[in-house]
């Protein structure tokens, strides 16, 4: 907004910007209230989005978790929830990895998370695809290379759900309590 002169018409043109940013930014408040989730990032220091996830990541070496990192959980969120998967594979989307009840002030995950029921970091494991604990990396038939998506939840409740949840029961849990979440996308492919 350009201002012009000093006098009267500059301090109420001032007090107009004012109020109306004041307006919007309770706007957006309300927005996000109502139901709007707002966009988290996740980043991995091993891959970027798009890129080919190592194959220190996947079950072609030692099948361990990549590090991963995020910003922007909301201040009011009680707990985060992690879930990997693969979208491209014949059977269907297969789960890779499912963590939840990660404390809120977390904001980065190691790599080679144990594949434990519960982590050093305060979360508790589900079960994979593969019937397993924790992690389980990409591991696709040969040919086209496969979509690998790492998506993170800022929650409003924790989920208490025990040690094995499957991904549908986490997300069943979460309905209705997401305040925020973020995706990365790896692709990793076999000759």
């Amino acid at each position: 907004m350009k201002l012009r002169g000093r006098g009267w018409n500059g301090l109420a043109a001032i007090a107009t910007y004012a109020l109306l940013s004041g307006v919007m930014a309770a706007c957006s408040a309300a927005a996000d209230k109502n139901g709007k989730v707002k966009t988290m990032e996740l980043t991995s220091s091993a891959f970027k989005e798009g890129e080919t996830i190592p194959a220190k990541y996947t079950c072609d070496a030692r099948d361990v978790s990549p590090p991963l990192a995020w910003q922007g959980t909301p201040s009011n969120a009680k707990s985060l929830a992690l879930i990997a998967e693969d979208p491209d594979a014949p059977s269907g989307t297969w789960v890779h990895w499912v963590l939840y009840d990660l404390p809120a002030t977390v904001t980065e995950l190691p790599e080679d998370v144990a594949k434990t029921q519960h982590i050093p970091q305060g979360a508790t494991q589900g079960l994979n695809d593969f019937k397993h604990l924790g992690y389980g990396g990409p591991c696709p038939p040969r040919g086209r290379p496969h979509r690998y998506f790492f998506k993170i939840y800022a929650l409003d409740t924790l989920l208490d759900l025990k040690p094995g949840a499957t991904k549908r029961e986490v997300e069943r849990a979460m309905a209705n309590h997401v305040l925020a979440q973020g995706q990365l996308m790896g692709q990793y492919g076999r000759k």
